[in-house]
């Protein structure tokens, strides 16, 4: 939730709308309009060029379970990095120990640390520092930063060569050599103002990368870098939504969605967008870009984190629907069954409290993430259920990361493994 401009926005939206076909389509209950220009993604068919194997089709987080820790990062130091937007500080906590152990000075605004596709490096993003830092999570240790335009969060092509940098103010993607971060190509994504976070299907056909700030989605052909189209999630909700409030945005205009985190579904075709206004996340078909049903969670729903066998969902309602929202909110965790599409519990923060971004340890049993409004980090007990603790951390923490992760190699963010 960074910079924007609402007016640039409008205006690219009426010059896309004047290239592209509309297509409506029915969910269950209501309707979202698409807009795109071909009705599919062109990439290769067999999938991405260089992407390793889907070991499980029916599941394809198959492989981020426990027993998939690499032995090259089984040893690591346990740590979880936290970004404290407000404070430009990060936050070192000993995951074993539950205790800081460190405080590093960081750039403008850190907004997450994201993994890197090959495991070997964490990227600290200065959002308006206009830079990013290499973590060496071998030794915990701060490299020296590199000057790369607006990193709000970054991802990596399927195969790894690239690493995605999404310029939130610009609604850019920068595609970069994941290493030295030096640039190669830039794809604009017209209309999707507040361009975000994103995940793939199953075989890197596409990503879908939710737009903030204009209240929809993006559909992007990342091999061969172009916009496929845009959903809509402003128009008729479908059923089980409900009737969000109305943001005033800071230059007056108004937003009735406001998607934030995406993590797409074992099946690798379905997709989950939590949306802050609503309330709830999104269930979206990917290859036909539709929304099928809409799940309520809590108020704010924002950050979504795969189980390590991935069975669940786990959704941090942020307790607020403001951008800037107030400490002590209703926040709480909703926990998805993916089987059922249907809520089986949700854990409250005692209290009062703002869950937003973060990850789970390597074996599943704690779901660590960042209180936005609340300068501090919580721990849930996956196993058992609800909070563990709380740690106290700088102001505005956002997208932490939990070191070590299971999996075969990351996609981005805090770790989107496979």
């Amino acid at each position: 939730m960074a910079r924007r401009n609402l007016a640039l926005a409008v205006a690219t939206v009426v010059a896309l709308v004047a290239v592209v076909v509309l297509a409506t389509h029915h969910g269950s209950g209501g309707s979202h309009t698409a807009s795109s220009s071909t009705t599919a993604t062109t990439a290769d068919p067999t999938g991405y060029p260089g992407m390793p194997a889907v070991i499980d089709p029916a599941n394809i987080y198959s492989e981020i379970g426990p027993s998939h820790l690499l032995a090259r990062v089984a040893n690591q130091p346990p740590r979880v990095y936290v970004p404290n937007g407000a404070s430009n500080t990060v936050t070192v906590i000993d995951a074993l120990t539950k205790r800081v152990v460190a405080t590093v000075p960081a750039g403008a605004q850190p907004q997450h640390v994201v993994v890197s596709y090959d495991l070997r490096t964490l990227w600290l993003l200065n959002n308006q520092g206009n830079s990013v830092t290499p973590i060496d999570p071998a030794t915990a240790t701060f490299g020296k930063p590199i000057t790369v335009d607006d990193p709000y969060n970054m991802y990596f092509t399927p195969d790894g060569a690239s690493a995605i940098v999404v310029a939130e103010a610009r609604e850019r993607l920068d595609f970069r050599d994941p290493h030295t971060m030096a640039l190669s190509s830039s794809l604009t994504v017209p209309g999707c103002d507040g361009i975000n976070h994103a995940d793939y299907d199953a075989r890197g056909h596409y990503a879908l990368v939710t737009c903030e700030f204009a209240g929809s989605i993006a559909k992007i052909d990342v091999q061969h870098r172009t916009v496929v189209g845009l959903l809509d999630l402003t128009k008729d909700p479908v059923a089980g939504q409900p009737t969000p409030e109305t943001m005033v945005m800071p230059d007056g205009m108004k937003a009735s969605s406001m998607p934030q985190d995406v993590r797409t579904a074992p099946d690798g075709k379905h997709f989950y967008v939590a949306d802050m206004l609503a309330g709830g996340v999104f269930y979206v078909n990917g290859d036909t870009f539709k929304v099928e049903r809409f799940i309520p969670t809590g108020i704010g729903a924002h950050g979504l984190t795969p189980s390590r066998d991935g069975s669940l969902l786990y959704i941090a309602n942020r307790g607020s629907t403001q951008i800037s929202g107030p400490p002590h909110g209703p926040g709480s965790v909703s926990v998805l069954d993916l089987k059922t599409n249907a809520v089986t519990a949700t854990w409250a923060v005692p209290g009062g409290g703002s869950p937003d971004m973060g990850n789970l340890n390597a074996s599943g049993t704690e779901l660590w993430l960042s209180g936005r409004y609340d300068s501090e980090v919580y721990v849930f007990d996956t196993v058992h259920g609800g909070l563990m603790t709380r740690i106290p951390v700088g102001r505005g923490p956002h997208g932490l990361t939990v070191w070590p992760q299971a999996g075969r190699y990351s996609l981005g963010h805090t770790g989107n493994m496979r």
